[in-house]
């Protein structure tokens, strides 16, 4: 059922005429039931409607400089102005002219000279739809919004849970996805794009489900036949996640594939070199080698932050790309307030333990 609004100055019309009196009288008929603002050509109404709420247009087609039908294209090439409800009015009464109009965006023709209790029963008619379009449009963007939410909640959820296996407390993944977010805006990636890496990172390693218990929680360090067996946990969450038309898992399970590759086309389990390595694991790839470094582990302990910082210059050029170890290198502050904050519970943030594993000889 069409709601029709409330006739009340809070709908905003634009009346567009270069002639002043048909605005005087198109202004006397409206005023008491809206506010009006007024444009005198084309040009003035396209500056007008992108400054300020505008709710509808009356548009005159007859104008010097640009006329009506190309105000209107000009308005609906716009995102800002698109949406608002265009309604021509107009001395041409052609079938030609009405059809130019709807072709342009308009929402109705009016003919001149105009009634006044038909222009305001068009107007409380496409006030009514284009409120309701708006209210619809609201609500979809609110339940995409809580839908992509819980996306990312049950991504994350997963990903502490694979990390609960060989970490209690599951803070791993958290300062990963930080220091994944921090690491690529200072690569210069675009905000939407950090933020769906910090989004998937968290689904690195959830193909640590499917690696045995004994090799998994290993407290000695692991030999060829156990790194073989660990190796796999790549492909494992690749398939966990599966081919997916949603970017968001397509990237969680890119990211879980390629976060061992190596820059020098060393790594595993592909052996991709260089730019073949998608930006994200790249990225990744220094997140979690330098919180595996500055973590304890079943094999080691902690590392002080500067030896790390240190490990991950020596292996750029190999392990990582170059300008990834740069943007790490700017981003240290960051880097290191996220490392204090998510310490693990009864580790210090750092450690002045020598019993190092470099990250040549890691998994």
């Amino acid at each position: 059922m069409l709601m029709f609004p409330k006739e009340h100055p809070a709908y905003t019309v634009l009346l567009v005429d270069d002639n002043p009196e048909n605005i005087r009288l198109l202004d006397e008929a409206l005023r008491d039931e809206y506010t009006i603002k007024v444009a005198t050509r084309g040009e003035k109404a396209l500056e007008i409607a992108r400054s300020m709420p505008v709710d509808i247009i009356l548009l005159d087609i007859m104008m010097p400089g640009m006329n009506g039908f190309d105000t209107c294209r000009q308005l609906k090439a716009d995102p800002a102005t698109r949406g608002i409800p265009v309604i021509f009015v107009s001395a041409r009464g052609e079938v030609e002219d009405e059809s130019v109009g709807f072709a342009c965006g308009g929402v109705d023709y009016i003919t001149k000279p105009v009634r006044f209790p038909v222009v305001r029963a068009r107007l409380r008619t496409h006030l009514a739809l284009y409120s309701q379009e708006r209210t619809l449009e609201q609500l979809v963007r609110q339940r995409t919004t809580e839908l992509a939410e819980s996306r990312m909640e049950i991504l994350q959820c997963l990903g502490r849970a694979a990390e609960y296996r060989d970490n209690e407390t599951g803070r791993h993944v958290i300062r990963m996805s930080h220091y994944c977010y921090i690491i690529a805006k200072a690569y210069g990636v675009s905000d939407d794009e950090a933020n769906l890496l910090r989004t998937v990172s968290p689904m690195h390693d959830i193909g640590k489900i499917g690696i045995p218990d004994s090799v998994l929680l290993k407290q000695a360090r692991l030999n060829a036949d156990d790194r073989a067996i660990i190796q796999q946990h790549c492909a494992i969450g690749h398939n966990i996640l599966g081919t997916h038309p949603s970017p968001l898992l397509r990237s969680a399970a890119m990211v879980a594939l390629t976060h061992h590759e190596r820059w020098d086309g060393n790594g595993y389990p592909n052996r991709l070199h260089g730019e073949d390595i998608p930006l994200f694991s790249r990225i990744l790839a220094i997140a979690d080698v330098f919180d595996a470094l500055t973590s304890c582990r079943p094999y080691k302990q902690a590392w002080p932050l500067a030896d790390a910082v240190e490990e991950i210059q020596r292996c750029s050029g190999s392990h990582f790309e170059p300008a990834v170890v740069e943007a790490f290198l700017r981003s240290l502050p960051a880097i290191e307030a996220i490392h204090t904050q998510y310490a693990d519970s009864g580790e210090p943030a750092s450690s002045s333990s020598t019993t190092y594993q470099s990250v040549d000889s890691t998994e």
